[in-house]
């Protein structure tokens, strides 16, 4: 298994190669996990830059600047990271956004009353679906894009644009990490990646897997 440092450098790498997003998602994860703080806030904010729904990523450098004890900051992207979370409908990202909100900065949690009702009624429509990755509607998937639990999870919260987007995204992953899926731990390790850049938290993963 790979050391945090390894981990590190393989993600500057290809923040530098191929600067996107997940790029510097990962990159802030694997900073953070080596306690490097304020290099983790500088890497979530340019995949915020990037990609302004991603939620988790408010989340952890909400979290990062807590670390540093930049309060004011911090509430200021939970804030926003709270009502993306919720318009997303990124259930664990929100819940754990707003006990920073309130167990740590003392604030209100900010009204999510419009974005619920909009969700339900594109619920409502049929043939659209709230994409959790844009927070935008989206034509839904024809059918799960995979068998089980996991093809049944994307193609409920995910949109075909969305998962074009992917496709592309997870060819760059498997050429830049020169995957090879006759190998079970590279599928793993393409999975996890889908789900990172896809914004599912590790908790939802679990519970996907069981069904739940």
């Amino acid at each position: 298994m790979a050391t945090i440092q390894e981990r590190i450098e393989q993600w500057e790498q290809m923040a530098a190669a191929a600067p996107d997003d997940m790029a510097f998602f990962s990159l802030g994860n694997a900073y953070r996990e080596a306690e490097r703080f304020e290099d983790a806030a500088g890497a979530y904010t340019r995949a915020i830059e990037l990609n302004n729904g991603m939620s988790r990523a408010y989340q952890f450098l909400g979290q990062c600047l807590l670390k540093l004890d930049r309060n004011d900051s911090a509430a200021d992207y939970l804030e926003q990271g709270y009502q993306i979370a919720a318009q997303r409908g990124d259930v664990m990202p929100q819940k754990a956004i707003g006990s920073l909100l309130t167990e740590k900065l003392g604030r209100e949690l900010p009204d999510t009353s419009e974005i619920d009702k909009q969700r339900e009624e594109i619920a409502a429509s049929g043939d659209t679906v709230l994409d959790r990755r844009t927070g935008q509607a989206q034509p839904k998937l024809p059918d799960p894009p995979m068998r089980g639990p996991v093809g049944e999870f994307i193609f409920q919260n995910f949109g075909q644009d969305t998962w074009r987007e992917w496709i592309r995204q997870g060819t760059k992953v498997i050429n830049e990490l020169r995957l090879d899926f006759s190998d079970p731990n590279h599928q793993d390790t393409y999975e996890k990646y889908m789900f990172e850049w896809l914004g599912v938290s590790d908790e939802e993963i679990d519970d996907i897997k069981k069904g739940k």
